[in-house]
Order: C-alpha cells, then structure tokens, then sequence
C-alpha cells in the first residue's frame, strides 16, 4: 500500500508540475512596474526592492474555486500549495488560504534577484501573478594596494575597486590638514611623490545603501637635511652640549668628528645620546683641549648631510663699569689728542 501510495504520489507531482509548465507558457510579461492588464489573466506586479541580507515577502491573492496553486522562480516550484519543493532553508511558508498565499525568502542574496511567479489554476481558467525582486547590495572593496614604501620622486599608483549594487562610485583622498591630494576614480596617480605626500590615504565606496572605507600607508623615504649647526661658548670647567638634528626617512644614524677625527661617546668626561632625530654631544668638564670645530654627519641608505659646530671658550670674570675719574681721564686723553684740552678739567 505504501509503495502504490508513494506512486501516486510521485503521479500527483509530475501531473501538477506539468500543469504548471503549461500555464507558464502564457507570457508573463517583463519585470516593470504596473498595475496589471484588466483583460488578461497574467498580472505583472510592481517591482520589489530589498536589500541583501533582508526577508521579501512574496504575497499571491486566491480565489474561492482554487484547485492549484504555486510560487515559482524561474523554472523551480518553490512551494506548491503547503507542499515545500525547495530544498533551500530560507524559504518557507507564511499564509496560505483562499484569499492569500504568501511565502518568505530569509537572508536575500544577490541570486535570489530575477521574477518570481504565482500559478493559480482555478475550475474556470489558470492566471498567474509575476513580481521581480531587485537586490541592493552595500559596497564592498574588494581590491586595494598594499602599504608602500618608496623612495622620494617615485611615480606611485594606487588601485581601489568595489563591488556592490548599484555599482558603487569610488574616490581617493590624502587624510591631511591640506587634503590637496584626491582623485574620483579607482586609480590614484601621484607622479614624483615628494615626503609631503607621504601619509594615509583612504578609499571610499559608496553607493545609495552604505559606505565602504579602507586605507592605504605610503612611506617614503629621503635622504638627511640637518639643520644649521649653533656654536657654544663654555667657561673652563663647565658642562657644554652640542646638538644636532636631522630631517631623514629612514632615521638617520649620526657622526661626531673634531676636525678630522671620530669622536666616541665612550670618552671620559665625553657622552654621546642620540634620540630620534636628535644627536646630543656633551661636554661634562671642558678643558682647552676640548675647544675647537666639530662636525656633525647625519647618515641613512639614501645619502648624508652634515653641519658644523664652533666650540669656543668663554672669560669667567665679569665686567665692572669704569668710574667717574677713570671716564675724566680717559676724555682728557681724548681732547689732549685732538688739541683741545681743558686746564680746567683737569684741576
């Protein structure tokens, strides 16, 4: 009994399918937006807009007489009657009776896109009902250039693309206080970059449901500027410090010489710090053998730069203003050699 009630089964299924095959073969029309034909028994419906990762509802008015009825997409019976055909999880079943028949699509993704169709056969005439679902998709970049590191005057390309429906715009900026560099396309072209237009820079696609940004690091590199060297004058016996700065990308290792010789931190009453972009050479006592011309070399792999330095001694003692009678004198003097001397003044 089982196997005669699977075949009959089976019999009721080809049979329905079949008639539903045949009642599609009347034209349904294109995936427009219409109020339907009032002659004809093949209603187009409005479009239905969803967003991917959303549930569409898909609703089919019946009838009193209603022998069969179906969703289908495409060639594929979804669900026919409360008979489930889809294998797909997401689909399910939400109303059916004699006045509507209403399905769900859980999670929709961008295959669920196309036209959807009701087959209802009634005891008079079959008549179905389309819909097309269009899906909107969020941006998403897909393809981006990796970090950078060059080297200062390199031409430089970045790439940015993004999938997404509509078909999102992309676009380019430096995040600067300037903000000078920026480009509305996928493509970024920076001819000759110079160190001014190392940074960040961040992609956005975007489209009418969201936005998507990612950014890209540029490093580049140059070779050391040092800035002007300042001579220091120190008394004997006092602490004296000369100081050193560098502009460099990669940072620049330092050289200290006087005159012609390297000059090493390692030196009693001598230490050498250097932080950064910042070299420190200090003096803890300085001596007579330590005044002189020193030099400061700023080193990386793209070249070097290098300033000096005067190290110069200073006198301890401090000037005492002249008295009166020393000024008298000295204008006396002043007058007897110009040949007019006052007697009177020097009484």
């Amino acid at each position: 009994m089982s196997v005669r009630g699977g075949h009959a089964d089976a019999v009721s299924r080809r049979a329905l399918l079949l008639s539903l095959r045949m009642l599609l073969l009347v034209p349904a029309g294109l995936p427009v937006r219409s109020q339907g034909d009032s002659q004809s028994d093949n209603r187009v419906m409005d479009n239905i807009t969803v967003r991917q990762g959303e549930t569409v509802f898909l609703r089919c008015a019946q009838g009193d007489v209603v022998t069969h009825t179906a969703w289908l997409n495409r060639s594929s019976i979804l669900y026919a009657g409360e008979d489930k055909w889809s294998v797909d999880p997401r689909v399910s079943l939400v109303t059916l009776n004699q006045d509507e028949f209403t399905i769900k699509i859980e999670s929709v993704d961008m295959a669920d896109e196309g036209q959807y169709v009701c087959a209802v056969q009634t005891s008079s005439r079959p008549r179905t009902t389309s819909v097309h679902i269009l899906v909107q998709v969020p941006p998403k970049i897909i393809n981006l250039s990796k970090d950078l590191v060059v080297n200062e005057g390199s031409n430089v390309t970045l790439m940015c693309s993004a999938s997404g429906k509509p078909e999102p715009s992309i676009s380019w900026r430096l995040i600067s206080a300037s903000g000078d560099v920026a480009s509305d396309d996928e493509y970024l072209e920076i001819p000759s970059i110079s160190r001014q237009r190392a940074g960040t820079y961040e992609c956005s696609a975007v489209n009418d449901i969201d936005t998507d940004v990612r950014t890209v690091d540029i490093t580049v590199n140059y070779a050391p500027s040092v800035s002007e060297g300042r001579d220091v004058g120190v008394t004997l016996g006092q602490r004296g410090v000369l100081e050193c700065e560098a502009d460099a990308v990669p940072e620049a290792d330092f050289e200290w010489y006087k005159d012609d010789r390297r000059v090493f931190g390692d030196f009693d009453g001598l230490e050498i710090v250097t932080s950064g972009s910042l070299s420190r050479l200090t003096f803890f006592n300085v001596s007579d053998g330590d005044y002189g011309n020193y030099t400061c070399v700023a080193i990386n792999k793209l070249g070097s730069s290098n300033t000096s330095f005067l190290l110069y001694g200073e006198s301890s003692q401090l000037l005492v203003p002249p008295s009166f009678s020393q000024i008298i004198h000295l204008f006396q003097l002043l007058c007897c050699l110009a040949h007019r001397c006052f007697p009177s003044l020097s009484a």
